[in-house]
């Protein structure tokens, strides 16, 4: 058996509405699709970045039961072009709260930050740095 991809990673939301449009405004995915899970209580958003389809966030809306906010999903990481544009974006935005008060660097030269989603939930704007 071999895992062939990452299909997605799901993350709890407390409004479905507003969690897309912060994932689609702030963050920059396309949002696929939503739907009903068959319990006829759960609703699923999917959402992928622009460059395809490859893996995809799943936002998970009136879950049964509770989570801690880190039950959620540590973090999400979005690989980007250029970290300094996107810090200085996310920075500028009303209401979106940095987690890092600036960019940290890897060893091998790999450069992120980190901020919250509209539940809390850790995002990652990540630039990669060369393979070791």
């Amino acid at each position: 058996m071999a895992v062939r991809k990452l299909e997605h990673v799901g993350i709890m939301v407390s409004n479905m509405e507003q969690s897309i449009a912060f994932y689609t405004e702030v963050v920059g995915l396309k949002h696929l699709y939503t739907m009903m899970h068959t319990d006829g209580v759960i609703r699923l958003a999917f959402l992928a970045g622009t460059d395809g389809e490859e893996s995809e966030i799943e936002l998970i809306e009136n879950y049964p039961g509770a989570l801690a906010a880190e039950g959620r999903t540590h973090h999400v990481a979005f690989t980007v072009d250029d970290v300094e544009a996107e810090f200085e974006r996310i920075k500028s935005l009303a209401g979106v709260k940095l987690r890092d008060a600036e960019i940290t660097t890897l060893p091998n030269g790999a450069r992120y930050f980190f901020f919250e989603g509209p539940d809390g939930e850790f995002l990652e704007m990540f630039q990669p740095g060369r393979k070791l």
